[in-house]
């Protein structure tokens, strides 16, 4: 038994819990190192007080749940299966009549809520999100390692952009030069869609890259990261194509203080609410508050987007070994936007910034 699932084991025991059903994919890969991408078919796990676990997937899955070291219980599925029959035989088989069941509120839909009440007509559901995300919440060594791989690469895939920006050279013909090159690096999938905006579409938080061509005078703005062993990275760079004006190089340098001040207030203890406080006043004393519409950065591990929120009024302190991003933006309709995003380790003094790309202005001639 892995230490993952005894402490998900325990917590049930405290709780007087007597089962956990985790159905998405970033949770059950958490708990037993096995990646899947079910679609529409079931993907779950069960996990009881003392029971022995067992893992739900479609039964072509099995063979990489055996590879990836689960050593319990598998029910494999085929698509003329129901396998909420299988499931049912497998509960009454270890004599489970739950008062209470934990799940994935956030994930579960609606038709599989309906097929746990018929399997716990007595249970009462509670939430499993909060224990396991704090088990998410702090990395351990081999999560720091992987997650330190996974920033590297991304430095490495900010410099080839960089290096492909030219005159009348379109968004997307960057973006492929970027993720061809990855793939001959070995990495197979992107953590999530890479972003290469120049000029206006730089002022777009979320754009989405198309035609638009590079041209002098513009802001160029890199998001992206990469998976590597099911954990992600995620960078933003912004330069210079040639030359640009008093105001670009103001919003670029604005970006770059309040970066780096919550970056400086980074250290155990220090609420999240404070680190986006950090950031925004500088932005707002200079007069770009309105431009800067998100939450300053973000958890960051199996998903690139995960618990917690770096945003005003989270309270919760900083603690050794969570990873998270730090990623202010201004964002200027008709004149461009800049974001400056790094992965932050914290340590049991300060920080470690994991993705080192310069973050001083840098002009593309």
């Amino acid at each position: 038994m892995n230490a993952r699932l005894e402490n998900l084991m325990q917590w049930l025991k405290e709780k007087n819990v007597e089962a956990a059903f985790l159905t998405s994919t970033p949770n059950v890969f958490y708990m037993t190192n096995f990646h899947c991408e079910p679609h529409e078919r079931l993907l779950g796990m069960f996990v009881f007080q003392e029971k022995e676990p067992i893992l739900i997937c479609p039964k072509m899955e099995e063979g990489q749940a055996r590879n990836a070291g689960w050593a319990h219980e598998i029910i494999g599925f085929t698509d003329t299966d129901r396998p909420w029959d299988m499931i049912a035989k497998a509960i009454k088989d270890r004599g489970i009549n739950a008062n209470a069941v934990a799940i994935e509120k956030e994930h579960l839909n609606v038709e599989r809520y309906e097929e746990l009440t018929k399997l716990f007509p007595n249970a009462a559901f509670t939430s499993a999100e909060e224990k396991v995300r704090e088990l998410r919440l702090i990395k351990d060594e081999k999560e720091l390692s992987i997650l330190r791989e996974a920033a590297k690469m991304a430095d490495y895939a900010v410099e080839v952009g960089v290096n492909a920006i030219k005159e009348d050279r379109s968004e997307l013909e960057v973006l492929a030069i970027i993720e061809h090159e990855l793939k001959t690096k070995g990495i197979h999938k992107m953590s999530f869609d890479t972003m290469v905006l120049a000029g206006a579409n730089s002022a777009l938080p979320h754009g989405i890259p198309g035609a638009n061509k590079m041209k002098r005078g513009d802001f160029v703005l890199f998001d992206l990261g990469v998976i590597i062993d099911g954990y992600c990275s995620d960078i933003t760079r912004t330069v210079a194509f040639g030359d640009i004006s008093e105001e670009q190089t103001r919003i670029y340098n604005t970006v770059l203080a309040g970066q780096l001040q919550a970056v400086e207030a980074c250290k155990p203890g220090v609420t999240l609410g404070a680190i986006d406080n950090a950031a925004r006043s500088v932005i707002a004393d200079a007069g770009y508050g309105d431009f800067f519409p998100h939450r300053l950065g973000h958890g960051l591990g199996i998903s690139v987007h995960e618990y917690p929120d770096v945003k005003a009024g989270n309270e919760s302190p900083l603690k050794e070994g969570m990873v998270f991003t730090i990623e202010p933006g201004i964002y200027v309709p008709n004149v461009g936007g800049v974001r400056i995003e790094d992965d932050i380790y914290i340590t049991k003094d300060g920080s470690e910034i994991l993705t080192k790309f310069p973050k001083e202005l840098q002009f593309v001639k």
